[in-house]
């Protein structure tokens, strides 16, 4: 796999793996990833502020910025996961999703 998706409560941000330690040790680097806007999105009126109605049509470039700091997450019983706590998913694609309605 290439990359580690971050799973947040319903965001999820794309990191690329930069080295295999291990079978259960990668480091992973954060990318950057900017909304395409030409993908319109619709909002009505509900929730806190307005509900996106699309929400599921967003598009985003990503792409990998060796600036960022590189990290290592380890594969436990519960997945992969940082020294904080926070969920990554492996996969063959980078994926950003941004929870409008959250």
């Amino acid at each position: 796999m290439k990359y580690a998706n971050h799973i947040g409560w319903s965001d999820v941000d794309p990191y690329e793996v930069v080295r295999v330690v291990s079978d259960k040790t990668i480091e992973i680097r954060e990318m950057d990833a900017e909304r395409d806007h030409s993908v319109k999105l619709e909002f009505i009126p509900g929730g806190f502020s307005a509900h996106c109605r699309n929400q599921r049509d967003q598009k985003w470039f990503i792409k990998s910025n060796p600036e960022n700091p590189v990290t290592r997450i380890r594969l436990g019983k519960k997945g992969w996961k940082d020294a904080h706590g926070r969920r990554f998913v492996l996969d063959d694609e980078p994926v950003k999703f941004y929870d409008y309605n959250f």
